[in-house]
């Protein structure tokens, strides 16, 4: 983490960076970029502002990786592990990049505009990864262009991101997981019905040269509703709510879409993807862990790398992301538990040499606005 006055060396900055340290965010590297971990506000302050009204992120970290041509679609289907014929253009879907393995070289979400246009949003740290593989195997006329740092990315989430978005002349109201396209003051914008919260909100994938307009317009217009620009640390206690995984502490080249339990995003009937043999193997004979939420009994806070044990001495596994949840005010966390285990069972988590008991259970944590029309 660096001061508020400053970025972290060597790493990339958005281009709202100058806003987020006159705002006196305190940054830390996600992915190789320097990103507002939180505000003066603090983490708890902005996770229940989304929770209970609106806040807005700078996620402009992301990847952003467009794949063209005759036949991109099909060539995206035909690699990553969703079916994405089961979707129309105008639709988003989440899907995962699978080595040969099956571990998960990344999660991310895939933006079908048409046959010979699908966008990417790929993790920051996996961004260059994914771009390789796609290339490596892409056919004549396909191209995986990598435009990382040309775009901006925005999340407005909340209950009143409607209100906030349409203050600016945006679309809104538009189905879960899709998106449109629109015009703000000549420049295009792609508001995509999609988020890491677990609330109803909206990601905004803008140009570089717009962005700092976009962000200082949703920002006054949701001054109304209490709004506040909200740091990664509270994306991850709002994602942690949900259970939703992370790539690099849930799941990554050693964890399967099986052992996660994120085998819906996985185009079973497809004839090929990355990692389909290995997959298929697996979920026939079945996972020999799962990734399962931990909810305190008592006042202990779950951190990554912690030890669970069903009893005292004898380890299970690691906790994988572990944090206080502002909403329950408790605990909270995820493991991936061997299925021997019983998926109500009680367990013990070393912290800091207190074992603490924790209660497994099948995330979400919180009931949420996420999926509301």
């Amino acid at each position: 983490m660096s001061d508020s006055d400053g970025a972290l060396d060597a790493t990339r900055q958005s281009p709202l960076h100058e806003r987020h340290v006159a705002l006196g965010a305190k940054f830390a590297e996600f992915g190789g970029w320097s990103m507002p971990l939180e505000y003066p506000a603090g983490t708890v302050a902005e996770h229940t502002a989304v929770r209970s009204s609106v806040g807005i992120f700078d996620v402009s970290h992301l990847g952003k990786a467009l794949v063209t041509g005759p036949g991109a679609a099909a060539y995206v289907n035909e690699t990553l592990s969703n079916d994405l014929g089961k979707i129309r253009p105008g639709k988003a879907q989440y899907t995962l990049c699978c080595d040969e393995s099956g571990g998960i070289v990344d999660d991310l979400i895939a933006y079908y505009h048409d046959d010979e246009h699908v966008l990417l949003v790929p993790n920051a740290a996996n961004t260059g990864e994914v771009v390789r593989r796609l290339r490596e195997q892409a056919s004549d006329g396909v191209q995986v262009l990598d435009h990382h740092e040309e775009y901006a990315v925005l999340a407005v989430q909340g209950t009143r991101s409607d209100e906030v978005l349409a203050a600016l002349g945006l679309p809104v109201g538009h189905d879960y997981m899709s998106f449109e396209e629109a015009d703000y003051d000549g420049t295009g914008i792609v508001v995509c019905r999609t988020g890491y919260t677990g609330e109803r909100g909206y990601e905004l994938i803008v140009g570089n040269e717009a962005a700092v307009d976009v962000w200082d317009r949703l920002l006054e217009a949701g001054q109304q509703y209490d709004v506040q620009p909200c740091g990664l640390g509270a994306r991850d206690t709002l994602r942690t709510e949900m259970g939703y995984p992370l790539h690099g502490q849930d799941i990554s080249l050693d964890v399967t879409p099986n052992q996660a339990r994120i085998g819906w995003a996985v185009g079973w009937k497809k004839e090929r993807f990355w990692g389909r043999e290995k997959l298929l193997a697996e979920k026939e004979e079945g996972p020999k862990r799962l990734l399962r939420g931990l909810l305190a009994t008592g006042r202990g806070i779950p951190r990554p790398g912690m030890t669970v044990s069903l009893v005292a001495d004898v380890p299970l596994c690691e906790v994988t992301s572990g944090t206080f949840s502002p909403t329950l005010r408790k605990g909270i966390g995820l493991a991936l538990v061997p299925t021997m285990v019983a998926p109500d069972a009680e367990v013990g988590v070393d912290v800091r040499g207190r074992r603490e008991i924790f209660q497994l259970v099948k995330p979400p944590f919180v009931d949420t606005s996420v999926r509301e029309s």
